[in-house]
């Protein structure tokens, strides 16, 4: 993460502040990777859905890809170009939507496929429809975000596929991938070609889906791009996309949060206006410990705190973490790394107001607010 070099003091509190250089850092990777690989890559709105960011994103991005008929029409809208969408299982009524927008679309089971098949072609407007597989082949260490864990109902397996199941369609689409290197698709690669390479030879497409961490430090870009063109020359006539969300936004953005008070048990611990369990919950279901500017592990630095949120769950803890200094009332904290998996993700459980949202100006580093949230917000989701 590149040093602060903005004013914490100029956002609310809470707050997600994406700076837009070091978006733009990712995208012109993103970008170069396009071109040398031929791959077409799309933004996971499940990931990263800021469209107030969208006029930079779409500068190197061919368009979103999404989850069911909100995402889909918000990427229609605001970000333009191609409109992938995927669902577990669609019902009549989102059908009737998504076929407004939807350029690929990706069934998860020929079941899904027969119910729509003639929906899709009575649409006003064409849409390349593919199958989602199952390729069976798992290279996370996590089950929680593993596709083909045992028993996983997302994507179609080998064994219950039938070359009559595929009529119709234009294109194939797996996602087994979280937060991997380039040595993990190309694993599932083989594990693809050998259960299914057999039906390429009538399809127009093949999306890879996300999890490809291409913009972390450590990942192999060039092995990715081997990759993706190896695959491009032995099936020539197929366009290949990916599709991540993360990388997109890695480390391009924060949480700005506010000490509101110290209590004792076992040590200090610090309540902050902010929530793990409501704000960046995947540090409750990863589970992972995100870093804090200028903080270190427990015991590391002179004085160390248990960091909780502010909702009524016993549970809602950050983490442990030490300081230089001791922590006072009015302190503000920064998360790291807080921009991807968090907006998308929170809730107002407890009624505790979402965290604003800003951005950082490339040149000026000035701090613009695009959103703040209040009770509104809160009433609206409920009746």
């Amino acid at each position: 993460m590149t040093p602060l070099t903005f004013d914490i003091h100029a956002c609310p509190s809470p707050a997600y502040v994406v700076d837009d250089a070091l978006l733009r850092k990712n995208l012109e990777l993103l970008g170069e990777v396009q071109e040398l690989s031929g791959a077409r890559i799309l933004l996971a709105l499940k990931g990263f859905a800021m469209w107030d960011c969208f006029p930079m994103i779409r500068e190197y991005l061919v368009g979103t890809t999404s989850s069911g008929q909100d995402e889909a029409r918000l990427g229609a809208e605001t970000f333009g170009g191609e409109v992938h969408v995927y669902s577990p299982a669609f019902t009549e009524p989102e059908m009737e939507v998504v076929l407004r927008y939807a350029d690929h679309l990706s069934f998860n089971s020929p079941g899904q496929w027969r119910r729509f098949r003639d929906t899709v072609a009575a649409a006003p407007r064409r849409v390349s429809c593919g199958l989602r597989v199952n390729p069976e082949h798992s290279t996370g260490a996590v089950p929680l975000y593993d596709p083909c864990a045992p028993g996983s109902r997302l994507g179609t397996r080998a064994a219950d596929l039938a070359p009559e199941d595929l009529a119709g369609l234009e294109g194939l689409h797996f996602h087994t991938l979280c937060e991997q290197n380039s040595d993990a698709l190309e694993h599932t690669l083989e594990a693809f070609e050998a259960k299914f390479g057999h039906y390429l030879a009538g399809m127009q497409w093949m999306n890879f889906g996300g999890g490809h961490h291409i913009t972390r430090s450590d990942y192999d870009v060039a092995r990715l791009v081997r990759v993706v063109r190896d695959f491009k020359a032995r099936h020539p006539h197929l366009t290949v996309y990916l599709e991540p969300g993360e990388a997109i936004a890695l480390n391009t953005g924060y949480l700005v949060c506010t000490v509101l008070d110290i209590v004792e048990n076992g040590g200090p611990i610090a309540i902050l206006d902010t929530s793990a369990t409501a704000h960046m919950p995947d540090v409750l279901e990863m589970p992972y410990r995100p870093e804090i500017i200028g903080a270190g592990e427990p015991g590391e630095k002179a004085h160390s705190y248990r960091l909780g949120g502010l909702t009524c769950l016993a549970g809602d803890v950050v983490g442990e973490y030490s300081f230089d200094a001791p922590l006072a009332i009015g302190d503000r904290l920064v998360f790291t790394d807080m921009a991807h998996y968090t907006m998308v993700k929170t809730t107002t459980f407890n009624g505790i107001r979402l965290p604003s949202i800003c951005r950082i100006d490339e040149a000026s580093r000035e701090v613009r607010t695009v959103r703040t949230f209040g009770y509104v917000d809160y009433m609206q989701r409920l009746s």
